[in-house]
Parts: structure tokens; sequence; C-alpha cells
């Protein structure tokens, strides 16, 4: 069994019912069941390439549950790579973890799919609680297969389309293959979530682990 089937993932479990607020900043970080978020992308990938869209200050530009998500990050590879869910299979304790697309809608802001791709967002639910741990947005897709669609359960290795090089636009200004990226973002449902600090340029793996959902951090854009 590879080992991405594998992966660990988190989320303390808090009172079933509705989704709580995000924490404020004075909430102290609580660690607890989690979910491990790796790179949507199959094979080996480059985390900030350029030193410029590092999860520290890179834009947040979706939302879920009604608030802004928690980080954002640009993880390149060049075109014709598999894109995949980010989320772990398993939560830290073990529970299996289900994957669901909730959202599948042009990236950019005009549309046109020429101009960025597909925006697919995915939940992640601990299957043994029912807890539902938190969602990510994953940007720049092409080539998205038709059963890629709201509603649709995926696995770690579910194809979601393909990393691609868009027109040069406000939404995607990139001038090369080189430049060619994945947009992820990442959201707990209750608090925040982290991620995982690296220098720019860092070579990635299916099995680096870059950030943890479903733990309780005070704010967004937090390293674990």
């Amino acid at each position: 069994m590879h080992l991405r089937f594998a992966r660990t993932a988190a989320a303390v479990v808090l009172a079933l019912g509705a989704a709580v607020a995000p924490a404020t900043a004075a909430s102290a970080h609580a660690d607890g069941d989690w979910v491990s978020v790796y790179p949507p992308i199959q094979g080996s990938s480059t985390w900030d390439r350029f030193g410029q869209s590092g999860p520290a200050s890179h834009h947040i530009v979706f939302g879920n549950w009604g608030y802004t998500n928690d980080w954002a990050v640009d993880i390149y590879r060049n075109p014709g790579g598999t894109i995949v869910s980010p989320f772990g299979s398993k939560t830290a304790s073990g529970h299996p973890v289900a994957v669901t697309v909730v959202t599948v809608r042009p990236g950019c802001a005009t549309g046109n799919l020429a101009d960025g791709g597909y925006r697919i967002g995915l939940e992640a639910r601990d299957t043994t609680t029912g807890q539902v741990l938190a969602r990510a947005d994953v940007m720049h897709v092409n080539n998205k297969p038709g059963g890629i669609a709201v509603g649709a359960t995926v696995g770690p290795w579910t194809k979601l389309g393909e990393t691609g090089r868009f027109r040069y636009s406000s939404c995607y200004q990139v001038n090369g293959d080189s430049g060619a990226h994945v947009h992820l973002e990442v959201i707990n449902q209750h608090r925040y979530s982290c991620y995982i600090a690296r220098g720019a340029n860092t070579g990635l793996g299916d099995e680096t682990v870059i950030g943890r959902a479903g733990v309780h951090y005070t704010g967004q854009r937090q390293a674990c």
C-alpha cells in the first residue's frame, strides 16, 4: 500500500452542531485529532519557487463558512502534472477521512477558464465522528475530468485535473512554464489551521507534509 493512503490528519472535535467562528487572537492553541495537508500535486513539486508566494504573506483569495481562508501558498509544477487532494486519508488518531468536492467553478473573477483554470473546493470529514475538519481550495486546475463535480468523493490519488499554463492576466501573471503553479488555500471549520514553514524553492514530494488542518491556532497565516 502506498504511504500516501496512510496520510495522517487532524481535527479537534468540538461540540456537534452549528459551525463555530474562528478563535480570537487571544485563544490558546490546542492540539487534537488533526489531518495532515500535503502538496496537491502527484510526484515532485516546488514550494514558493520564486520567493514571492509563501504563506506568511501570500494573498488569500477565497473563503468558506463565511470566513476568509487561513493561509495560502503557490506550489509549482510545469504543465501536465497531476493535481490531487491535499488531505490525508486518516486523522492523527487513525480515523478515516472522507474528502468531498464542494466547489467547481472558474477560479478567476472574469469567469473565463483561459485566465486561470478551475477552482476546486474540497471538504475533509472524519467518518468516525462525523466531524467536518477543514476545507481546501485548489486553484489553477486545467483539464478537469468530467467526474470532478460537486458532491463527488475523491481519494488521495483521484485526479482533479492537471497543472497548466494560462494566458497572462491580472489573475495569472506567469511568463513561462517554470512559473506554472497551483494556488492552494486551507481553512479549518473551527479556529485556524497552520502551515509548515520552509524556504523558498524547496522541493516537495508526495509524502511532504506542508500543513495541518484541525489544529486550533489563534489566527491566519500561522506556522505550525
